[in-house]
This record gives C-alpha cells, structure tokens and sequence, in this order.
C-alpha cells in the first residue's frame, strides 16, 4: 500500500550527523563526527544510586506529572542559574527532554509557516531540521570569529523582521568559537529593536577550559536592558545536563518570558504531556548530594587535555593543509580545507581508511562552505587519537592523488 505523508516531514532531511554513524558502526573505523561526550566522564555509580534513592521512596516517580517539571527541580535550577549570573524564578522555567526539545518547542510556538529565523553562518544542523518542520526559513547573518556581524544583523532585521533569532554564542556546534561582549550586546540591543526575541542556545557553557575567563550570557545583557525598562525580558535561554551529567537522563530546560514558556508548555502538552519525573527525580537526588561542580572541574580538565593532545596530533604533512580554530571550551574544532576541496567527498575515502568526520555543508541554512568539516574532540580515546588523524592524513593524500592529478 502507498502510504500518504504530509508535504512537511516528506521535505525533512534526516541527520546527516546520525547517518554518517549509520556508515561507522564498524569497530575499525574511528569516529570524529558525532557530538559524544566522553563515556569516561559518565557518574555511572552516583547515577545509579540516585535513582535506587527515588524508587526506595514509593512508587511517585513513575506517576504522571507537571507539564513544567518536577517543581523541586525547578527550585534548586534557580540557585544553580544564579550562580552563574543568570536569574530567574521556578514559574518562568520549563523542563523539557533534552534541549532539543527546547528548541523544537520554541520554534513550533514562535514559527508559521514562511517566517523567517536569523541563524549564525554556520549553525547547528538539528536546529534547521526542526525549523523546517515548522515551516520556517533560515536565512544566515554573516559572522566571524566574535559572533554576528552588527551591520548584517541589523540589515536583515530590519528587512525580514524576524520573531526570532537563533544562536549557540558559546563554544558553538559546528564551529566552537565563543561570541565577544560585544557583539552579544549588540544582538540584545538590535533583537530588542526591531522586536525579535532572542534563543540563547547553551548547552556546552559549562565547559569552559579557563573556568575564570567567564563571558556573560546574551540572557543577562538582555535582563540587564530589560531591568531599566522593568520588562519580562526578550531572551530564551536553553541549557542542558547532557554535556555534564550524561545524554541518557534526557533532561533540558528552558527559562525567559513568562508569556513565551506559557506557550511552550502548552505546544509541550501535545507533544509528551511531560518529560519523564523518574529522571528528574534521579537528577535531583544527584545534584543535591553530590559535587555538581567538582564534577564539572573534572570534565574541564579531561576536555582540555584532549583538546590538546588532538589538536598537537593535528598537524604534519597533508594535515597542514588543514586550517582550523582552537577552541577555548566545549567539544569541536571547525576546520576548512583547501577551497577546491569537497568534505563530502574526503569523507568517503576517509571511513575506507578507517576515521570519520562531519563535513559542514549540513550546517549551512545559505549557499555552503563545503570545504569544512567538523571534528569532535572529547569522545574518542586519547590513545587512538594519533593513529586516526594519521588516517586522515592518508585520506587528505589519496584525496589529492585521485581528484586533481
């Protein structure tokens, strides 16, 4: 029988990320592509006595609950947020499965069908692909280094006239640059202008390698607009303890306007009623009784040393034809090859070698650098990493070889 989809998840694209894992499953090949965080990182023992506490408790945990989340949850979220300067209140926080469901909830009450959303160039391949089940446009704001530039900003602010704009300032995924001050000011004032509402995307915050070197958030330039106008604010911040507890416990949130997680509760009660209280409960049991933050220092350092050892790997002949940044936190290098190269294609010689990557054309909403590639530094093993690299060497050789003698 023909089966009849709707017009929108027929024009989806999958993962490209997922389906480059789909093409490593094999045990010889070494994978560069996915966005893991390192297993070795994984509290597997306090997890585990987190959830035997919930269940000794009564059966509660695995009953219905809150659209918004465990509220004891929320309460100590509050403390947590405020330590790091972003302030909020349990009513205007929302748990969600994963900050990806932040995101898709935020662009499903934010987006009709034909809106535009302003993202960074390039930005984070899941958010288009949940932007385009909601019918919505990406269109791309040039940026650098330090984040959007102001002027294209404003330029198409000001001729699309956005109800959102979309960004990962920190640490970002593809690319793993950290916006300055300064341009983070300039988007809260420019959203704020032309009445856009901002989407702090920050998953990957936490994991500064310099833990003094702290950057505000666009949340708090925005609150410190807001506090001389006395309004609820006009940004979305999203965060999330996949990067620093472990993926597995599905647990995101979202805090900002009141009026904007009203919303998102409401599009959240379609979606699962709620994300799981069992999880939350486990999170809570563990972030109350155990060094939250200490564990955290933990996965810093591990990331930095891998960081390191990755990128001192990352070097030596057909690497050098390699150009990349070096990240100050998080859990990517952005790298661009020569300029008549095609990433998509090294990436098929590369798993015939045995090591694989994400090439970056996904990540682009407009016309794509399609020399860049996306390598993932924190989940592979150290001591696989120099053998693997070597592997791309070979591959960036054969590449060269077969396509341009």
């Amino acid at each position: 029988m023909e089966r009849r989809f709707s017009k929108t998840i027929e024009r989806a694209q999958t993962s490209a990320v997922r389906d480059i894992l789909k093409l490593t499953q094999s045990s010889k090949v070494v994978s560069f592509a996915g966005g893991l965080p390192a297993e070795d990182s994984f509290p597997t023992e306090a997890i585990r006595d987190a959830y035997e506490r919930v269940f000794a408790r009564g059966k509660g945990a695995m009953q219905y609950g809150v659209t918004e989340g465990v509220p004891a949850l929320r309460e100590w979220l509050t403390g947590f947020l405020a330590d790091k300067g972003i302030g909020t209140s349990v009513d205007r926080l929302l748990l969600t499965t994963g900050s990806q469901q932040a995101i898709d909830l935020a662009f499903r009450v934010l987006i009709d069908p034909g809106d535009v959303l302003l993202v960074e160039r390039p930005t984070y391949l899941a958010a288009l692909q949940s932007l385009s089940l909601a019918d919505g446009r990406a269109v791309e704001v040039d940026s650098d280094d330090e984040g959007m530039l102001p002027d294209d900003l404003e330029a198409k602010l000001r001729t699309h006239r956005p109800k959102a704009v979309y960004v990962i300032p920190t640490f970002s995924n593809p690319v793993g640059k950290t916006w300055s001050s300064e341009r983070r000011r300039a988007l809260a004032e420019l959203a704020r202008k032309y009445g856009a509402l901002v989407i702090e995307d920050d998953p990957y915050g936490d994991i500064r390698f310099d833990a003094a070197n702290r950057i505000q958030t666009l949340y708090e330039h925005d609150a410190a607009l807001g506090a001389a106008s006395g309004d609820d604010g006009n940004a979305l911040y999203l965060g999330s303890f996949s990067k620093t507890v472990a993926p597995a416990l599905r647990t995101g949130f979202a805090a900002g306007p009141a009026d904007v997680l009203r919303m998102m509760a409401k599009a959240k009660q379609a979606s699962d009623l709620h994300s799981s209280a069992a999880d939350q409960l486990a999170l809570l049991e563990l972030v109350t009784g155990w060094d939250l933050a200490g564990h955290i220092g933990f996965i810093r350092d591990m990331y930095r040393e891998r960081m390191e050892g990755f990128v001192a790997a990352l070097k030596g002949g057909p690497l050098d034809r390699l150009r990349w940044n070096r990240p100050a936190g998080g859990m990517f290098l952005w790298a661009s090859l020569p300029e008549t190269y095609v990433a998509a294609d090294l990436l098929k010689l590369a798993v015939e070698e045995g090591v694989a990557f994400v090439p970056g054309e996904p990540f682009y909403a407009g016309v794509p650098a399609r020399n860049t590639l996306r390598l993932n530094f924190t989940h592979t093993p150290p001591a696989l990493v120099p053998e693997a690299l070597a592997r791309l060497s070979r591959a960036i050789e054969r590449y060269s070889v077969e396509v341009y003698s």
